[in-house]
């Protein structure tokens, strides 16, 4: 029985994955975004130990409700992926009780990804920029693990959920969206786009932690700008289907 760090739990969440979901925020991540409003899951031997089997006993209390309404569970963070033989073990036990999987995710995590995403139904992907420079810049290290993680999933038969954080300044741009459409237009199965605007709920976190915020004095993103972008994407995603 695997064991696992576990930061929080929500048992009625409506936006990651369809449905109601139960979601599990897995603790850790090696990312340090520029717009991260969790900074309280980075550390990785942070959060709570939970046994594999804890953690499905609990899961099972609220099946019911999630079931129901064709939902399931999803695993976020932090990042999933850096505690993977706990998430595979996870992913296995909800599929043997018939539970829909997703993962919220990154794809920076620690070895192969292939047999974690045979368990996997949907991935929620973060793409963090489109240029690996930028991507340096925005996310605190290259995008390899990114790459590595994609092409993993390009040989699997998961579906994904495109997200992508849009900030004032430095991805707000009409250009940003075309290059975006291309990089999606070359992943397989992709069902829907969501564009997240930049938000600064999580300030108060960095001046609990004493941390510095590094994107201190950036607006909050437009709403109504990125929905009009995230609509214009999702026609194009469905007219090339």
């Amino acid at each position: 029985m695997q064991s696992g760090r576990i930061h929080s739990f929500e048992s009625m969440g409506l936006v990651d994955g369809p449905g109601i979901r139960f979601v599990v925020f897995m603790q850790g991540c090696r990312l340090r975004c520029l717009f991260c409003h969790n900074p309280d899951t980075w550390n990785p031997v942070e959060g709570t130990l939970w046994t594999s089997g804890e953690l499905m006993a609990k899961i099972l209390r609220f099946k019911p409700y999630f079931d129901s309404s064709g939902g399931g569970v999803t695993f976020s963070g932090g990042e999933p992926l850096l505690q993977p033989e706990f998430l595979l073990e996870m992913l296995r036990l909800c599929k043997e009780n018939g539970i829909h999987t997703a993962i919220d995710t990154a794809g920076v995590g620690l070895g192969s990804y292939d047999e974690i995403l045979s368990y996997t139904d949907l991935v929620l992907m973060d793409i963090k920029h489109t240029d690996s420079e930028k991507y340096r810049y925005v996310a605190g290290m290259d995008n390899l693990d990114f790459l590595n993680f994609l092409e993993a999933y390009r040989r699997s038969q998961a579906d994904a959920w495109i997200r992508a954080v849009i900030i004032p300044g430095i991805n707000d741009s009409q250009d940003y969206i075309m290059d975006l459409w291309e990089m999606v237009k070359t992943i397989p199965r992709v069902k829907k786009i969501e564009l997240l605007p930049y938000h600064v709920l999580g300030v108060h976190k960095y001046e609990e932690l004493k941390m510095k915020y590094r994107l201190d004095g950036v607006e909050p993103m437009d709403k109504a700008q990125t929905q009009i972008w995230q609509d214009m994407l999702n026609k194009a995603l469905i007219a090339e289907e």
